[in-house]
């Protein structure tokens, strides 16, 4: 049996193991094939896409809603609910998110003021498909881009599978490109006939991927720069070793460069956690992928809980799972994370899985500004301004006009005042 012994670290020894989402070599890389397909299109598109070989000489990149459809319903019963039932999911949190929503009107000096709702009109959703496909995230992403209202949804996924094509269909896609990399981003982002430029460009993928959304971005919204997937479990001694270790490997198997992390004051669980890291990983089909993925990853002791809930605000994680004694309460201390799992029935997996919140989730400590996907990225707040000509009104107008002139922009000041009585 390999030996395996999660890296221990000392909190002080945190920022240096921070790792950038996108590295300046993977950037240049990417630069000429955005450009390419910006400028050139579906021609590009295809070149790159069979250069890359996600295509076939006489393969089309485009599968037309017909073609999901019927990967749908060629599914056994069995595989077709399940897709369904977790669309179904993923579908409910996310009207229900958007149900928090509302639009204002209220008054103001001289007039009435308020904001509207309307989501975007394109959105364009990653789902790789290189190691393992991932039709699951074909639904977080597409089933909300649905879920907020907009009217034109396409998927992107490098060769896909028949649950990739029925996942789309599940989640009322307009279309999927069989294409992956920085050439789907581009087509996604700028349009390739007869994929429409996307407002939203979304969904996790590898550094090639990560690196072509901060290139577009700007040209349309992006949800995230994401890194590889990280887990941290925050665990005391009334933790199950062994439930740790089969949650620290389904993190490991995602990428090699993954990160699973425990945080945790009590000695002896870490080292139980090690030994069942060893035998569980002895029989994981999935152990090319995890164990390189464990050796990058690490243990932080800590003095006490307090302090390993300042561990985990430093790490920010992309997943932080709270395996302790009266978890609600220690996770209430903790406040940077992409999600969070309160108690040892709450795997990570069932969030990755269609529980219903998202798993599209800031990575690399980016948690401390930004959050997951979800129907807010694809909604704009628009804000509106009624002024009537009452007294109230000229107050205002005269107040604009003052603090124009304060800036020095006379052209502003003069304006407002061609509204004074």
């Amino acid at each position: 049996m390999t030996a395996i012994r999660l890296r221990r670290v000392t909190p002080e020894q945190l920022p240096s193991l921070a790792r950038p989402a996108v590295d300046a070599e993977t950037e240049t890389a990417v630069r000429p094939i955005i450009e390419d397909v910006r400028r050139r299109g579906e021609a590009a598109l295809v070149e790159q896409a069979r250069r890359f070989g996600d295509l076939a000489p006489d393969e089309s990149p485009y599968r037309t809603t017909d073609e999901l459809a019927r990967a749908l319903d060629s599914l056994g019963e069995d595989e077709r609910g399940l897709l369904l039932r977790t669309a179904a999911r993923i579908r409910s949190f996310a009207e229900a998110q958007k149900a928090t929503l509302s639009a204002l009107d209220i008054p103001v000096s001289g007039g009435r003021a308020g904001h509207m709702l309307a989501p975007v009109a394109a959105a364009g959703c990653y789902a790789p498909g290189g190691r393992f496909p991932l039709p699951s995230s074909v639904l977080m992403t597409a089933v909300v881009a649905r879920a907020a209202g907009v009217s034109s949804v396409w998927v992107a996924s490098p060769r896909p599978t028949a649950h990739t094509l029925a996942a789309a269909a599940a989640a009322g896609a307009d279309g999927l490109l069989a294409v992956g990399g920085a050439q789907a981003i581009a087509a996604l982002a700028y349009g390739a006939e007869p994929v429409p430029p996307s407002d939203v460009v979304c969904g996790p993928g590898n550094r090639f991927v990560t690196a072509a959304k901060k290139l577009v971005a700007g040209d349309c919204a992006i949800d995230m720069l994401a890194g590889p997937s990280e887990l941290v479990v925050l665990a005391d001694h009334t933790a199950d070793a062994e439930t740790i270790a089969a949650d620290l490997l389904a993190q490991a198997e995602h990428d090699p460069e993954a990160r699973p992390i425990l945080v945790t004051p009590d000695a002896t669980l870490a080292d139980a956690v090690d030994a069942a890291l060893a035998r569980q990983l002895a029989t994981l089909p999935t152990r090319p992928t995890a164990e390189p993925a464990l050796r990058g990853g690490f243990c932080v002791r800590v003095r006490d809980l307090d302090e390993g809930a300042r561990v985990c605000d430093k790490l920010a994680p992309e997943h932080l799972q709270v395996m302790t004694a009266d978890a609600d309460t220690v996770a209430a201390r903790c406040r940077h994370y992409g999600a969070l799992f309160i108690g040892a029935q709450s795997a990570e997996a069932a969030g990755d899985y269609g529980a219903g919140p998202n798993h599209v989730l800031p990575t690399g400590g980016t948690a401390r500004f930004a959050g997951g996907l979800s129907v807010f990225n694809f909604l704009r707040v628009r804000t509106w301004l009624r002024l009537d000509d009452g007294p109230e009104a000229q107050t205002l107008l005269r107040d604009a006009a003052a603090l124009a002139r304060l800036e020095g922009l006379e052209g502003h000041a003069r304006a407002a005042e061609k509204r004074l009585r």
